[in-house]
């Protein structure tokens, strides 16, 4: 589980470096917007990306996210991930609302299908890496 001090951190921070595996074996990294949803990650992004075809092929992602001011706190947290195209209005919704700053209603996974829209969607199994984060206690 994520711990209360990683959470309010997470919860302050909209983006972060989303990290998969290429066919290869070597690292792929992207900026992402996020949202956390308990011990899961929301990621909007479209099918044909790369990072949704390396989530779709190894089912592992990962993902940094660090703070915007010194001493720049940062965590990474990492897990089992899938790409998700049903039932997905209400996770795209809040992903967008952190991008927007504003609540946006959600769509109907016909008008995110129209739109080329997925989540990818990260099962929080491991912390690690948290440095320079607030205490909660």
């Amino acid at each position: 589980m994520i711990d209360q001090n990683v959470h309010d951190f997470l919860a302050r921070q909209p983006a972060g470096v989303l990290a998969t595996t290429r066919p290869d074996g070597t690292v792929r990294q992207s900026v992402v917007y996020f949202a956390l949803d308990g011990d899961r990650v929301l990621i909007s992004t479209e099918p044909g990306r790369a990072k949704a075809k390396d989530v779709q092929r190894t089912g592992r992602a990962s993902l940094c996210v660090i703070g915007g001011a010194s001493p720049y706190p940062s965590v990474t947290l990492e897990g089992a991930a899938r790409i998700r195209s049903a039932g997905i209005g209400a996770d795209t919704a809040r992903v967008w609302s952190r991008i927007g700053g504003q609540s946006v209603e959600p769509l109907s996974d016909a008008e995110l299908a129209a739109m080329n829209r997925v989540v990818l969607e990260i099962t929080v199994e491991r912390v690690y890496g948290a440095s320079y984060l607030e205490s909660t206690s």
